[in-house]
């Protein structure tokens, strides 16, 4: 007994590992090749995981930056065509509209504020109009005149540049039709139904109806009209951020006004607005496509793994226990005369145990950073088409600590398994039947 406690435990394995330095070295090598093949498969899926949201990522930017220039551009151009919805009194026959250029039925003027304090999505640049073709006593012309008091800001939209400026009381706008075949200049006074108007806007030739159209404000234009308190139409914008399309802007309207209807017009517009929306399918349909191939790769490559790794760690497992098999084979007579000398047979098996948890830690602590830098190469080298290197920075990215913890913890227990039996062979053996046949 007195031997065994001069030979600590640590002297033993110690001792062990030196005399035995090939096996140990080997024993280390399989743990290494175990925990490295493991630790490359995760961290090949990690690495392409990373570079699939990464791709992703940059595709819907790509996608949402050409998103948003499209409607930047399809704004400017809607405006610039202008108005593209009305809302008409539920009453107003159609074909009325059509024929007379303007709707005979009307609607109160409160229904443009009802809208403003709604939370309405699908149209903007709100414009109540009370429009009536009349015969311009003065003047003996027939025109269309048009009364609005300007545009109604949204109460929850951020404030935009109006698409047609207030017209001020007493002001009078002019069609180019009018102003031309008139001989009518800006600051001009003009007498309108036995009211004074100063001229202070023409318009250029649009080759519409606006060109024999007068614009004056809605307060005046029901006073002469006789019609106060009234309208017979709301124009509005088609809202390119809501996506509204024609069905929508006439659900979302009618529930706020049920005793409306809506027309769209302007088909440039909705040409416009089909081409954005195709755009946009066309993006989305891109990210989906990158997401399923992105997955097929990620399935062929897990596929691999999952046979790639068992073979290998059942195989390395293996191996460490031929190895210590072999290990205790050899040195039969050493271990005969250590038992002979007083060494306890628990002594033995702990030595052959202890020995097996180091190499275990030495190749679980190699084997991770070799299969990190493996695993990072792999997955840099066919990403780049086989001509790239994981940078420090993927490495640090690809680094998990608890992958790293649970390798140290687990590649020290299959190792020490692996080598459990010829442990116990080691620890049974008799030292009188050993020495007997030395």
């Amino acid at each position: 007994m007195g031997c065994e406690a001069d030979m600590s435990l640590f002297r033993l394995v110690a001792r062990e590992i030196l005399y035995r330095k090939l096996n140990f070295a080997l024993g280390v090598l399989s743990v290494v090749a175990a925990v490295g093949c493991l630790v490359a498969a995760v961290t090949l899926l990690e690495a392409h995981d990373a570079r699939t949201e990464q791709i992703v990522a940059a595709k819907e930017t790509e996608a949402k930056a050409q998103m948003d220039k499209l409607e930047d551009e399809l704004r400017k151009i809607m405006k610039e065509l202008g108005f593209n919805v009305l809302i008409l009194p539920k009453a107003q026959n159609l074909g009325d509209l059509y024929a007379e250029d303007y709707a005979d039925k009307t609607m109160p003027d409160s229904y443009a504020d009802k809208l403003v304090q709604s939370k309405i999505m699908t149209v903007r640049h709100l414009l109540p109009i009370l429009q009536q073709k009349i015969k311009w006593p003065e003047r003996q012309r027939t025109i269309l005149l048009v009364g609005t008091r300007g545009e109604v800001p949204l109460a929850h939209r951020r404030p935009r540049e109006p698409m047609l400026n207030l017209v001020e009381p007493d002001t009078i706008v002019l069609g180019h039709e009018l102003h031309r075949s008139l001989h009518l200049a800006v600051g001009d006074k003009v007498a309108l139904l036995g009211h004074q108007f100063t001229v202070t806007k023409c318009h250029a030739e649009r080759g519409t109806k606006d060109d024999i159209t007068a614009w004056i404000h809605l307060g005046q234009a029901q006073e002469l009209l006789r019609k106060r308190g009234l309208i017979n139409g709301i124009l509005a914008l088609q809202c390119v951020c809501a996506q509204a399309e024609l069905p929508k802007i006439r659900a979302e309207i009618q529930a706020i006004l049920p005793d409306t209807q809506v027309v769209e017009f302007n088909t440039k517009v909705l040409v416009r607005f089909e081409a954005r929306l195709q755009a946009k399918e066309r993006a989305r349909d891109t990210i989906a496509a990158v997401k399923r191939s992105r997955g097929e790769l990620r399935a062929t490559r897990e596929a691999f793994a999952a046979l790639l790794v068992p073979v290998v760690m059942v195989a390395c497992i293996v191996w460490i226990g031929l190895l210590a098999f072999g290990n205790v084979r050899d040195r039969r007579t050493e271990i005969g005369i250590l038992r002979a000398l007083g060494v306890r047979s628990a002594t033995v098996f702990t030595v052959f145990l202890t020995k097996a948890v180091v190499f275990g830690l030495c190749g679980a602590l190699l084997g991770y950073f070799v299969g990190l830098a493996v695993g990072g190469a792999w997955s840099a080298a066919q990403e780049a088409g086989g001509q790239a290197a994981p940078g420090q920075g993927l490495l640090a990215q690809l680094f998990d600590l608890r992958h790293f913890v649970l390798v140290l913890v687990l590649a020290p227990v299959l190792a020490c398994l692996a080598s459990w039996l010829p442990a116990i062979m080691a620890a049974r053996q008799d030292p009188a039947v050993v020495l007997t046949e030395a």
